[in-house]
């Protein structure tokens, strides 16, 4: 019979557990298993008894005599085993044993062990077949393992039994701690909720076997946090446990829960997480003034639309919630002042809705009302929500300018006035308490012209004659000044009006000037006239129209009044003769009828025109007189005027340019000659440059002029005898000379106030370098002796430096 034990910890308990066994074959033995089949005594429960699994061989046996007897075929029993996980001792746990009725003892039976975990973590003694857990096991990472247990000869190998498998499950034990793997948590809820309110429920998870014990089963209990809030054991909801939290007083609770498995008995593991909970906002708070009344002053020169003060209702509530209206109920200054609500700081702002007037009244009372625009209707049997306060408001006195009685002021006068004529009277007065006396002024850019005064007490007076037609109307303006220690004054316009006075007489209307045809016939009508006044015309006023006195009874033309401000000329008689005579003037006198009746006498000039058969106009001036010459007399008068003024011109041309002298005198030596060659000299070693302008020429001072510049037609040659001298004569001066010469007496030549290239002085020159850059600075020690052989030019050049050297040495000498 093969038995497969599961041990218990301990030595004396698997004593027991083993006498239990073998009384437990026994009675299934005694209980009349058949034979030739396996059975299985199976001890599985939650206790953990050890079990083993049974394989039986039945042999075939003679039941009666002559019967034959078959061998009943063998089989594995499945059996399921428990092993406790987390064993911690000091030898392997001993899952079960298995073993075979074949097995006589002798050690020819060996023990085979496969499947998950075989021969790492389950370990089998193949003569005992005792199975044991070599390594400490965790339900948590694998729950189960699935193994396959064989007998085999041990010498062939071959199989004795058919393979057969069975399960060895890890029994849990409490150990995993539950755990909140989303905390900690943040929740919200209401200010003044009722008690019970839901806040959020919070879950814990444990790893160990919900199905076995009470390893994980949760109960939930809150360790801070109370009175305000509870947990519910089973559900983990938390909930408010506490009436009418207020937000303002407190808004944030830090809670703590705890969950126990174990039922939350004794000797569980627990975990714990943080709950932070926050009390929202609601409106269950009224606005309220912190004072009941308010002190503002305003300044009576304060422009409407300009800020008085500021007062704030406090409402302890959030957002919407907190929001607060303001509006003015009640007070005299209603009309006077104006509330508005600042949308940034909550404040209400009173503002000047009219200027306010220090004389006129000195103070003001408002009643504003603070409000909430949203109510909770939860909560209005706490209302009201809104308060109310007292503004009292005084003007204070400002220094204002005078003022005057009317906005502006519009006089008349008549034109032509003398000077110093009433025009008009204008008034302010001071309204401060002080009264102060006024000044009146005209201030000049408004009467560039100053055609107006005015007076202390404010009257207007022309300076002088005004006149209409020129300028009508005169818009000035007129300054009140309060005499005082801070002078403020005002402006006022003034319109004057200039009214028309009859004194242009009328003129006509259009050009004075007819023509007329000579053949025309006695009564026609040659032209109508009409008349304009630069006067106003009055609505009756009218012109009236008349011949001029001295040709009242003329035989050539007649007048005729129309009545309407116009007049007809018509012709008296024929033959009228241009050559005889072009041009008619008639006087024609015009009244315009007026108060006083002014008029004019205007001549109409009647030209005679010589005129076709259709009467269309041609020449109208007399026909001149024809020179018997080809050319008139001033035609001939203004030719010769021009020959005489270009003979003028030409001999004066021709004077002054034989007096013009070839060259500058000896005081006017300007030289403003300049020659500029695109050539960079090559500094002190340059034999190839002197500037011969910085001396004077001698021939010029005896009176001799040489040629101009101009440059002849002709080239003419060298003369002969004027050879250039050696680069390396030592007489400079004779060198200098000949070369003056030379360029004097070349007429291809520059002038001698130019620049002249000379090639005397070389490399290795007597003279070295003439340059003075290089002792600016420095002390020369060079012998200037040599200049004493370079001619009487430089005789006195060598006394300055030679002598002078020579007269320090000898005194030096006679020092020592």
């Amino acid at each position: 019979m093969g038995v497969l034990i599961a041990k218990r910890q301990g030595l004396g308990l698997l004593r027991a557990l083993l006498v239990l066994l073998g009384v437990s074959v026994l009675c299934s033995v005694a209980l009349g298993t058949r034979k030739g089949h396996a059975s299985l005594d199976h001890r599985s429960h939650r206790h953990r008894h050890p079990g083993h699994l049974s394989l039986h061989r039945h042999r075939q046996r003679a039941g009666k005599e002559g019967q034959v007897l078959h061998r009943s075929k063998r089989g594995w029993v499945w059996n399921q085993f428990f092993v406790i996980e987390e064993y911690t001792g000091p030898d392997p746990v001993l899952v079960g044993r298995l073993h075979s009725d074949v097995d006589k003892g002798d050690g020819t039976i060996k023990y085979i062990l496969s499947g998950e975990g075989a021969g790492t973590i389950f370990v089998i003694d193949d003569k005992t077949g005792n199975i044991h857990a070599t390594k400490t096991l965790d339900r948590e990472e694998r729950a189960e393992y699935t193994l396959t247990a064989q007998a085999v000869a041990r010498n062939t190998n071959e199989p004795l039994e058919p393979p057969s498998e069975f399960i060895v499950k890890v029994q849990d034990i409490n150990d995993n701690p539950p755990e909140f793997l989303h905390g900690p948590y943040y929740a919200m809820v209401p200010e003044m909720s009722n008690v019970g309110t839901s806040v959020m429920q919070v879950t814990a998870t444990d790893a160990d076997d919900p199905t076995y014990g009470n390893s994980a089963r949760l109960v939930y209990s809150i360790l801070q946090g109370q009175p305000y809030f509870s947990v519910e054991p089973q559900t983990g909801i938390i909930r408010t446990a506490l009436p009418n939290m207020d937000r303002e007083a407190r808004q944030e609770y830090d809670v703590v829960i705890q969950a126990k498995d174990m039922g939350g008995h004794m000797g569980g593991l627990s975990g714990t997480t943080e709950v932070k909970i926050t009390l929202t906002d609601v409106n269950d708070n009224p606005p309220k003034f912190p004072q009941s009344v308010y002190s503002m002053s305003v300044s009576e020169d304060k422009v409407p639309g300009e800020e008085v003060g500021r007062l704030k209702a406090k409402d302890p509530d959030l957002g919407d919630n907190g929001l607060v209206n303001y509006r003015l109920i009640d007070g005299d200054g209603m009309n006077m002042f104006e509330i508005s609500t600042n949308s940034e700081t909550r404040e209400a702002v009173v503002k000047l809705k009219k200027q306010v007037d220090f004389e006129t009244k000195r103070s003001y009372t408002l009643k504003v009302e603070g409000s909430n625009p949203h109510i909770d209707s939860r909560f209005l049997a706490w209302g009201p929500y809104k308060d109310e306060a007292t503004i009292k408001i005084s003007v204070e006195d400002a220094d204002e300018p005078p003022v005057f009685v009317a906005p502006s002021y519009t006089f008349e006068v008549e034109e032509n006035v003398p000077q110093g004529t009433p025009v008009g009277r204008v008034h302010a007065k001071d309204t401060d308490v002080a009264n102060n006396p006024v000044r009146y002024l005209i201030p000049r850019y408004t009467d560039v012209d100053q055609f107006f005064s005015i007076s202390e007490d404010g009257l207007i007076t022309t300076n002088r004659p005004l006149d209409r037609e020129t300028q009508p109307w005169h818009n000035i303006s007129v300054s009140a000044t309060e005499i005082g220690t801070n002078p403020r004054y005002t402006k006022v316009r003034v319109n004057i009006k200039v009214k028309d006075v009859n004194d242009n007489p009328p003129e006509f209307a259009s050009d004075n000037e007819v023509f007329m045809c000579e053949t025309v016939t006695p009564g026609k009508l040659i032209q109508s006239v009409s008349a304009v006044d630069k006067d106003e015309m009055a609505h009756r006023q009218h012109f009236t129209f008349s011949l001029a006195p001295e040709v009242a009874h003329n035989q050539n033309f007649t007048l005729k009044d129309n009545r309407d401000g116009t007049a007809s000329i018509y012709v008296l008689r024929k033959g009228f003769n241009r050559l005889t005579q072009d041009v008619y003037f008639l006087p024609i006198e015009i009244n315009d009828n007026g108060f006083p009746s002014m008029s004019s006498t205007n001549t109409l000039t009647i030209k005679v025109c010589s005129c076709d058969s259709e009467d269309n106009i041609g020449s109208c001036h007399m026909a001149p007189h024809v020179l018997p010459a080809g050319l008139s007399t001033g035609a001939l008068i203004a030719i010769l005027a021009c020959i005489v003024i270009l003979l003028v011109v030409l001999f004066v041309a021709l004077r002054r340019q034989k007096k013009e002298p070839l060259i500058v005198f000896e005081e006017e030596d300007i030289r403003e000659n300049i020659i500029t060659y695109d050539d960079e000299g090559g500094g002190e070693e340059d034999t190839e440059a002197f500037d011969i302008a910085t001396l004077q020429n001698p021939d010029g001072a005896n009176g001799f002029l040489p040629r101009k510049d101009i440059k002849p037609e002709l080239q003419f040659p060298i003369r002969p005898g004027l050879g250039r001298p050696a680069a390396n004569s030592v007489d400079v001066d004779d060198f200098i000379k000949t070369r003056i010469a030379e360029a004097d007496s070349d007429p291809t030549a520059p002038p001698y106030d130019s620049i002249q290239i000379y090639g005397y002085e070389g490399r290795g020159s007597l003279a070295g370098s003439l340059s003075s850059l290089e002792s600016v600075t420095t002390e020369s020690d060079l012998d200037y002796d040599y200049l004493q052989s370079w001619g009487p030019r430089f005789r006195k050049l060598a006394d300055l430096y030679g002598t002078k050297d020579c007269s320090i040495y000898d005194t030096e000498d006679r020092d020592q």
